[in-house]
């Protein structure tokens, strides 16, 4: 039997908003000022969560252990099956000693943990969310900054601050088609919109990196660096968005950047080299390149192999590789399951839609285009370059791994199984007409609700499936263009990925830290209000006073 959801159940927005939000009160004092390990956290929310869906909103109980059950799945494959075969790749090369030649080549271009911050965290970074997103770009460059010697909890928090850039465009432009596709608006001018809010951050993000890590004063020591790569990266993103497609921006982006940067330390260098407080380290020590081209070249291998792999998944429009794996998998039992006790049970109604509308419960058990198996198939081939590792020392190193990330993968779990709960139960929806009623002030609030979403469900994609129908119709209402809601709840989502728990427990795996989760929120909680309120302000003035801006 169908159930429809309720949006006013206190029969007051105010106090029906604040009910709603209490699972992200749990989840901020959880990780804010407990300091609580993740899965502890997620599972206060998820629990919280549940009971008041059944108590408050009237969910039936089968749907909401239904959603609970959907969602955890989901954290698990695809979330988890991209970062397990990541850090596993991570850890073949640290065992089989590659990745001290990784490191030497590094700190012989640069031995400047500021510099280092850049040309890892942010360029190469970006170049993998660009190409896969879903967390990939964070695995990876927090477990390398790790390796190469920086404090964990700066190598998460520093990789999640850089993710800020590229999240819009990650993974082939998905979180601009999607918002497109659900509200039936040009993708286009979606993207020119984006594109012309986003390089903001591009730009503001380097110096707010390199700030982060050593402060005002020796910041000022790499503002060359700091300008080529905000200025590379943001007036590129901001040149395909408008001019080519959705697709490229982040990956063609982050590759100028990288070249870039690249030719600049050719030719300037910072007069004073800087390292954490804890590091042993002289100014006048320089670091030579110790190994051959090739040696390089080859430790560097498994990298490219993954890049190259990423990509080649990621991609529908150059091979059509992904096409034909998506093809593949449809034609498997497991493709698009229909979750049971949920699919269809769900009805969405005034005011998110016009008119009754059955909500969607599937499961998709992907495995053939998967990010994850791009990954785990780079891993694989990776054992043809890594010089005496053979399968049976990867097999081991696999096995390893899941359980160093058992906590992690429970976090992910739960965390997915909230968001999915808080969808099927209309609670989000809540919080979303909540916003709604700010009427004139919307465009300010407009950017926070898809931070709210992007902390929720920890994708920008997820997000403005969540709320971009709601900002196109309360756009509609108060007379702004919809294109220009719609993509504020892009930019502002991204904001909110260096706080969803998601990423963080990501983050927290990739540098070897799980169960400090809440060290990171606390380390990043004020740098995501912050860059939110400036895109809020930014969306603000182009809907009233720099609409010039908009094309």
């Amino acid at each position: 039997m169908a159930w429809v959801q309720v949006y006013n159940p206190l029969n007051s927005i105010s106090l029906s908003a604040l009910a709603a939000a209490m699972p992200l009160f749990v989840l901020l004092y959880m990780l804010g000022i407990r300091k609580s390990r993740g899965h502890y956290a997620a599972a206060a929310g998820l629990l919280i969560t549940i009971i008041l869906a059944v108590a408050v909103w009237r969910m039936p109980v089968e749907l909401a252990v239904s959603a609970t059950l959907n969602g955890a799945m989901f954290g698990i494959f695809p979330i988890v099956w991209i970062i397990i075969p990541t850090i596993w790749l991570y850890s073949m090369i640290i065992e089989s000693g590659e990745f001290e030649i990784i490191k030497n080549s590094l700190a012989s271009i640069t031995d400047d943990r500021r510099l280092q911050a850049l040309l890892i965290a942010f360029a190469f970074g970006a170049f993998i969310e660009g190409a896969a997103g879903y967390g990939t770009p964070v695995a990876i460059t927090a477990a390398m900054l790790v390796g190469l010697g920086f404090n964990p909890l700066y190598a998460a928090g520093i990789c999640l601050i850089a993710n800020v850039a590229p999240v819009a465009f990650g993974a082939i432009g998905i979180p601009i088609v999607v918002a497109a596709q659900i509200t039936s608006l040009d993708v286009m001018t979606v993207s020119k919109i984006v594109g012309r809010q986003i390089p903001l951050l591009s730009l503001l993000a380097p110096w707010w990196i390199v700030v982060t890590m050593c402060g005002w004063k020796r910041a000022i020591e790499v503002l060359p660096a700091v300008l080529v790569t905000g200025v590379s990266f943001a007036v590129t993103q901001f040149f395909i968005s408008n001019y080519f497609n959705p697709f490229l921006p982040d990956i063609i982006a982050a590759v100028v950047t990288i070249l870039s940067l690249l030719v600049l330390l050719k030719i300037w260098r910072p007069k004073r080299i800087w390292r954490f407080r804890d590091e042993k380290f002289s100014e006048s020590d320089k670091v030579e390149l110790l190994y051959s081209r090739s040696e390089i070249i080859r430790a560097w291998m498994p990298y490219f192999i993954l890049i190259f792999f990423v990509f080649l998944w990621a991609d529908d429009k150059i091979f059509g590789l992904k096409t034909i794996l998506s093809s593949l998998d449809s034609n498997t039992p497991l493709a698009a399951i229909s979750w049971p006790y949920l699919d269809g049970r769900v009805i969405e109604t005034m005011p998110v839609t016009a008119e009754n509308t059955p909500l969607a419960a599937k499961y998709a058990l992907n495995i053939l285009s998967a990010t994850g198996t791009s990954i785990f198939l780079a891993g694989l081939v990776s054992l043809l370059i890594i010089p005496d590792y053979g399968l049976a020392r990867a097999t081991r190193c696999f096995i390893k791994t899941v359980k160093q990330l058992a906590y992690p993968i429970c976090t992910i779990a739960m965390i997915l199984a909230l968001a999915y709960v808080t969808n099927y139960s209309g609670m989000s929806y809540t919080l979303g007409l909540a916003f709604t009623a700010t009427g004139a002030f919307f465009p300010f609030f407009s950017p926070i609700l898809g931070w709210l979403g992007v902390f929720l469900t920890g994708s920008d994609s997820s997000a403005n499936a969540l709320f971009s129908t709601m900002q196109k119709t309360t756009a509609e209402q108060i007379h702004l263009d919809p294109s220009l809601t719609v993509a504020a709840n892009a930019s502002g989502g991204v904001t909110g990925k260096m706080i969803s728990p998601q990423s963080i427990s990501v983050a927290t795996a990739a540098a070897g830290i799980a169960g400090r989760e809440g060290h990171i929120f606390r380390f990043t909680l004020g740098h995501s209000v912050a860059m939110c309120l400036i895109i809020a302000v930014l969306v603000y003035l182009q809907a009233h006073v720099l609409s010039w801006m908009l094309p």
